[in-house]
């Protein structure tokens, strides 16, 4: 028999809370997974993933999800063993330090461009309510602790991947959050965490605190897209307005100037402006000339 993590998530609690936005969700609590993105589309591929986990769902209804399997899930997983970011970049994770879950949910939105701004907006906001002070977003997927304007550490990241069920899309968002302070030296952005923002923050409460706005957050993108959230995300942009270089041969660098209404990257380049979507884009921020 399976122990009980070791972290009191309060799942049940989370279903309550979310399931009257997301009929049929399971919220499952797993001590370690490989990647909790990876999990969720195998299981929706065709895979039954039951392996660890504690979860709530609906009164008469399995824990163990059914292969394809297009029910709303929120998975989370203490550990991660090979946890990804964009473009298969690792991620640096640790039981208890880290928060590490995604959400699964049938999503149809007319334009997918601009989710992960989305997301990141949801999540940013959720931490730190009100006037922006300290959480700034970096295009497309990743949350700053900043030190300075446009100058931070690496708080948190999102992956965002989707399957087909069907005549239904899967869209599984997956995202780590640093919440206690860990050494990690070798990392090119820095590290920052959550405590720093909150001295009481833990993994559970993050999750809590980040959930339901950001389940409301993909409900309002499904309808309405990124168009009317362009201006709040502006005022957590940390790349408008800086030098940045590019993957793209044909933009090696360029001005940052702000997002469109589909969440590309305006990028100024000898007069010219560039709209650049997340795809298999990097950006980088270059330090300002003299």
């Amino acid at each position: 028999m399976t122990t009980a993590p070791h972290l009191d998530w309060g799942a049940e609690a989370l279903w309550e809370q979310l399931e009257p936005l997301l009929p049929g969700l399971s919220v499952e609590v797993v001590r370690q997974a490989d990647s909790t993105n990876t999990r969720l589309l195998e299981r929706a591929r065709g895979g039954v993933d039951a392996r660890g986990s504690a979860g709530v769902a609906p009164p008469g209804v399995a824990r163990a999800r059914r292969a394809m399997d297009a029910q709303p899930c929120l998975y989370v997983a203490e550990r991660q063993t090979q946890g990804r970011g964009r473009m298969g970049r690792g991620w640096v994770a640790s039981p208890g330090a880290s928060l590490t879950f995604s959400l699964a949910l049938p999503l149809a939105p007319t334009e997918w461009s601009g989710l992960s701004l989305a997301v990141g907006l949801a999540l940013a906001d959720a931490l730190e309510p009100g006037t922006p002070a300290r959480i700034g977003l970096k295009w497309p997927n990743d949350l700053w602790l900043l030190d300075a304007p446009h100058a931070g550490r690496k708080l948190g990241g999102i992956l965002i991947e989707t399957v087909s069920i069907g005549a239904q899309r899967l869209c599984v968002v997956g995202v780590g959050l640093n919440v206690l302070p860990l050494p990690a030296p070798d990392l090119s952005q820095g590290y920052a965490c959550v405590q720093e923002l909150n001295a009481e923050a833990t993994a559970p409460g993050v999750l809590v605190q980040v959930a339901l706005p950001l389940v409301r957050m993909l409900q309002a993108f499904e309808a309405d897209g990124f168009g009317p959230l362009v201006g709040r995300y502006g005022r957590r942009d940390v790349v408008r307005g800086q030098p940045v270089s590019t993957t793209l041969p044909a933009l090696p660098q360029g001005v940052a100037q702000g997002v469109d209404a589909l969440g590309a990257l305006q990028v100024a380049q000898e007069g010219v402006l560039h709209a650049i979507s997340s795809g298999e884009v990097s950006v980088r921020l270059r330090p300002q000339e003299a």
